[in-house]
């Protein structure tokens, strides 16, 4: 698949997860489970002497040292490992549990399995760990076991967690500058020299302006061009993602004043002041990103916003050039209010900055303002987890019911082919069930070779962990699928020796569950994310006009009650979500990246310009022809963004032509008009105009993902 950028004209090949690459996390990764999980493995032979507690030990290394990637510092990653421990402990206890009767198996199985998917939308680390947990119950769940094996399965996973934390911690290299963060600290400095240069009133201000224009169109090229948006494996790369997304927002700001004051040698002395505290807040965000130590004082561009703002409540509405004032006003207050956004995202992002997804202390409450936006069909939070759970207790009941000598296998080739839809899933089931034949074949011929000769066995057992741990996101997926096969022959062989049969019978599961796989994903969510990101982006474009109207007429006086970004900012939360499920499934994209690109932005447009008017005053004045022309000109922006939703939601308008945005005549042109009347709707008026501009540019993006909505789920 290629990639197209609008900005730069060109076509970027996109990484394919089928080649194998160098990778420097995944080679660390190899070699903290190669050093790891055969030691591990045999001191609990050779010392303990008890099975359990090796099989345990193995797998547990496995959840800890491979399947989790925790994010942040040693401290944020003993936190996350500290809690994936207990949180496995726990749900190991329950699945030894369950496992004496199948009905009771198959309730929990939905119950915790939902719980533990859903429960990443904490944060980051608790996302990254759900699948590790998750492998605490299914292999008790899944096995022949009782009560009395709690304590050596407790025994192992515990050997497992904190040896292999203390590997994690001990080989985590400091996390490197990535090339996002390269662009992102370009463009911020590419932004500042443009304004600075005009601040000078320079004469090569048009050098400026390519440069930052070139750095902007790079950001935006890189971030398009990344096959996946950052998952969640640390706060930080939340943060990053914003940040992409505020610089953007930030270059249009900067472009539209650049366009009509390029030369601000001349501009008032406290609009000067302001917008020279926006260029250093843009050099902050330049050192963050750069892995520089920041000094920039948020406190000081806050009075700067301020002093403009006093300045202009005195210049009166009856003093000459006061509309120009306003409009310059308009275009340093908005810059410095996305700069402000932009600095708090970047010190977030840097590596290692503690960040949560709930403000305060942790609490039920706040847990719960967390997870209310996504308890509805239209997060991909809330499907993606029921439809794990489900899959997951269907994997258990048949293995259950089906008599296979290990149905733990069953349930593990579930939660491993898994995707987002069943396109996906059925390509990655059939990558699993090569990779798994691929494997046997490979461990068959080595079992053949060096026989059950435990010598053999130990020596070959490291070399297939290093390759299975070095697999994940480095290697393709079948080569994976043939490391671990490769792996869990050679181990099951050290604990009874079996010979290549054991492959054979793993094939066997495997199918089973893949099959279970496909089932689910063509009946419970064929689209996968495809359609809940244009559900989502229909809510955020909803939201956020309902709050653009609220605001206007806030700030123009028509209503004295705040508006109230809650809806917007849930329908933001869960269409970042929708998105990061979308791009991380595998199979082809035809919705261009570029085109989703714009129609998010032009979400968090429509909702930065309503935040910035409902931080306004709100006029305590008799309402005036004029104000109600901007209040109905606000209202016609929420009913067409509400139609450009239309066309993004579950009906097939078909030939229908999209309606054209609106376009709104001068204020200042009306028959009665004058800058006196208008003093307190001018800066309104500056916010829609600015907003109506960018509105012609999402129509055709809209069509596209519209168009690819109702495709059938097999296309």
């Amino acid at each position: 698949m290629a990639i197209d950028s609008p900005a730069l004209k060109t076509r970027r090949a996109a990484p394919r997860d089928w080649l194998p690459r160098w990778s420097a996390t995944a080679g660390l990764r190899a070699l903290r489970a190669t050093l790891v999980v055969p030691v591990l493995f045999a001191f609990s032979i050779t010392v303990i002497g008890d099975l359990q507690v090796a099989t345990f030990a193995a797998f547990g290394g496995f959840a800890t040292l491979v399947m989790a990637s925790f994010g942040g510092d040693r401290r944020d990653k003993l936190r996350a490992h500290f809690g994936l421990a207990v949180a496995g402990s726990v749900l190991l206890v329950i699945g030894t549990a369950a496992s004496a009767s199948l009905p009771l198996a198959a309730v929990v199985t939905l119950v915790v399995t939902f719980l533990v998917l859903f429960g990443g939308v904490a944060g980051p680390n608790a996302a990254a760990g759900g699948t590790a947990a998750l492998l605490a119950y299914v292999l008790p769940a899944a096995s022949p076991g009782t009560m009395s094996m709690v304590p050596a399965r407790l025994g192992g996973w515990w050997l497992a967690s904190v040896v292999g934390t203390a590997a994690v911690l001990l080989l985590s290299p400091r996390s490197p500058a990535t090339v996002l963060r390269d662009a992102a600290s370009r463009a911020a400095g590419a932004l500042a020299d443009h304004l600075d240069a005009a601040l000078r009133g320079d004469a090569d201000v048009a050098t400026a302006r390519e440069a930052a224009v070139e750095a902007k169109h790079h950001l935006i090229d890189e971030f398009t061009a990344t096959p996946y948006r950052p998952t969640g494996l640390a706060a930080e790369d939340q943060a990053l993602d914003n940040l992409v997304g505020l610089l953007e927002w930030c270059a249009s700001v900067i472009a539209d004043t650049m366009r009509e004051y390029p030369d601000l040698s001349g501009a008032p002395a406290v609009e000067r002041e302001l917008l020279v505290e926006t260029s250093a807040g843009l050099r902050e965000v330049s050192r963050l990103m750069a892995g520089q130590p920041g000094s920039f004082d948020a406190g000081k561009l806050d009075r700067k916003i301020q002093a403009s703002v006093e300045w202009l409540r005195a210049l009166g509405s009856g003093d000459p050039g006061y509309v120009d004032a306003v409009h310059l006003s308009f275009h340093a207050r908005t810059a410095a209010f996305a700069v402000q956004e932009a600095v708090t995202e970047a010190r977030a992002a840097v590596p290692g900055a503690r960040r949560t997804r709930f403000p305060g202390r942790f609490s039920m409450a706040s847990l719960a303002r967390v997870a209310s936006p996504h308890t509805s069909l239209r997060s991909v939070w809330f499907v993606n987890s029921l439809r794990g759970a489900v899959a997951l207790t269907a994997a258990v009941v048949v293995a259950g019911a089906s008599g296979v000598e290990h149905g733990f296998w069953v349930v593990l080739g579930t939660l491993s082919v898994l995707r987002g839809n069943a396109a996906a899933t059925g390509s990655t089931a059939l990558r699993a069930l090569i990779g798994t034949a691929l494997g046997v074949v490979i461990g068959a011929l080595l079992l053949l070779v060096i026989g059950t000769s435990a010598p053999a066995l130990w020596i070959a057992l490291p070399i297939a962990v290093l390759v299975a741990g070095y697999a994940p996101g480095a290697l393709p997926f079948t080569a994976g699928q043939a490391a671990f096969t490769v792996t869990v022959s050679v181990l099951f062989n050290l604990l009874a020796p079996a010979g290549w049969q054991i492959g054979v019978v793993r094939i066997e599961d495997v199918a089973i569950g893949c099959a279970v796989c496909l089932v689910v994903g063509a009946l419970f969510w064929p689209r996968g994310a495809r359609a809940v990101v244009a559900d989502d982006l229909a809510d955020a474009f909803r939201a956020g006009g309902a709050y653009l109207a609220e605001a206007a007429n806030w700030a123009l006086g028509l209503r004295h009650d705040p508006p109230a970004p809650a809806a917007a900012t849930a329908a933001g939360a869960r269409l970042d979500d929708a998105l990061r499920g979308f791009l991380s499934e595998q199979g082809t994209k035809h919705v261009p990246k570029p085109d989703l690109w714009r129609l998010v932005m032009g979400t968090v447009r429509s909702r930065l310009t309503a935040h910035s008017l409902a931080g306004l005053p709100n006029p305590h004045v008799e309402p005036d022809p004029f104000r109600r022309l901007l209040g109905d000109q606000a209202g016609q922006l929420a009913a067409w963004y509400d139609h450009l939703a239309s066309r993004l939601d579950r009906t097939d308008h078909g030939d229908v032509p999209m309606l054209a945005p609106p376009a709104f005549p001068d204020l200042l042109r009306q028959p009665g008009a004058s800058v006196r009347d208008l003093a307190c709707a001018l800066w309104v008026n500056e916010h829609i105009k600015h907003l109506s501009a960018r509105l012609a540019e999402l129509v055709e993006p809209a069509g596209v993902v519209a168009a690819q909505r109702h495709r059938p789920w097999w296309r």
